[in-house]
């Protein structure tokens, strides 16, 4: 009889499946710190246009010693530092662009002194750089590639210090009075681009709700406004999950018919898409949500095809109004769509779910 109790405690039924066992769908964990207080509101930089100027090189000297045992000694002119380099390495450490200067200037070398003393080299000014960013020239050429933790690229080199007029002494001419300036650094105009931005992209028309659904999902604090294009710049929100992995989620700017002629500022909108590794077609469901979801994979085609095969999700918001939850109905009878409402948080558990299925199917 005892035996039998013992099996009863032990049951399989009531064994509790550890969670590393478990076959269920990890799930999104409720942020323990609250939204920030802050009046300043962080958008997230992936494109930057940036211009390097490395140092001047410091002057040579023109000397000459004069020693209490010998009044004409000969030159004794030193050579001038080198300036300095501007150097983008890539890090782990940043994940934007937007620590960024428009202007980095590295500062120039000493010049030289007399009893042929060298002038300092200035030291390089180093800017780090997510991993993955892309550096393009002027032209749009890309010329270097950091991919990998540690990697650096020289975009603007210091000039050498100019050499002093001890440097000259020969047999024949044994008091030169000449010395080097020294040269000039280079100064060069680069495009640094992010690769990939974000782990999923809120994509959708003006005033579909992406800004209030990453506030909904959370800590970002993106603007929301009854107007259009109220955001113009990407903001990134964390989503953390049970199994200790985060996904990063982008509120992109919305896209309008033409995007990809540039209208609205369409190509810049765009290229924030193209750094997203899926996507998420939020749809206004109080404004015919099947011709927004046909304009924007019109949109994505013409840019570039191979959007349209990355991991996606459709969803309609708005459905805690009438209007709202007819044009999901709609939609739902010829697509696999969620539906949710941003505003009261109905259904965003099931979008989590969807959500954190596209990001395990990059990896």
């Amino acid at each position: 009889m005892k035996f039998l109790n013992l099996l009863k405690i032990f049951s399989i039924s009531s064994y509790q499946i550890p969670r590393s066992y478990s076959k269920e769908a990890p799930k999104a964990l409720r942020s323990l710190k609250a939204k920030s207080t802050r009046d300043t509101v962080q958008y997230y930089i992936d494109s930057y246009r940036v211009r390097a100027v490395g140092g001047n090189g410091g002057d040579g000297c023109i000397s000459f010693l004069s020693a209490w045992c010998k009044g004409h000694a000969g030159p004794d002119g030193g050579d001038g530092g080198h300036g300095g380099h501007v150097i983008f390495k890539a890090t782990h450490s940043v994940k934007s662009l937007n620590h960024c200067k428009t202007v980095t200037q590295a500062k120039h070398g000493e010049k030289g002194y007399n009893k042929d003393c060298t002038g300092k080299n200035a030291e390089h000014i180093i800017v780090p750089v997510p991993l993955g960013t892309i550096v393009k020239d002027d032209k749009g050429k890309v010329i270097a590639d950091l991919s990998s933790e540690g990697i650096m690229f020289v975009a603007a080199r210091g000039g050498a210090g100019g050499r002093g007029n001890k440097f000259f002494l020969t047999d024949t001419e044994q008091a030169p009075d000449i010395a080097e300036f020294g040269a000039k650094g280079e100064c060069k105009t680069y495009t640094l681009e992010v690769r990939s931005m974000a782990h999923v992209g809120l994509l959708g028309a003006p005033n579909a709700g992406k800004s209030s659904l990453l506030r909904a999902l959370s800590r970002a604090r993106p603007a929301v406004a009854p107007h259009p294009f109220t955001t113009l710049r990407p903001h990134i929100g964390m989503v953390p999950y049970d199994d200790y992995e985060q996904v990063a989620i982008a509120d992109l700017p919305g896209l309008i018919p033409g995007s990809h002629k540039n209208y609205g500022l369409g190509i810049q909108f765009l290229q924030h898409v193209e750094r997203c590794r899926g996507l998420v077609y939020l749809l206004d469901g109080a404004d015919s949500p099947r011709q927004q979801y046909e304009t924007l994979t019109y949109e994505l085609s013409q840019y570039n095809p191979t959007l349209s095969t990355r991991d996606k999700c459709i969803v309609v918001n708005k459905i805690d109004l009438p209007e709202g939850r007819r044009g999901y109905e709609d939609l739902k009878k010829t697509h696999k769509v969620i539906g949710i409402s941003a505003k009261t948080g109905l259904n965003l558990g099931e979008l989590l779910r969807a959500i954190r299925d596209i990001y395990d199917g990059e990896h």
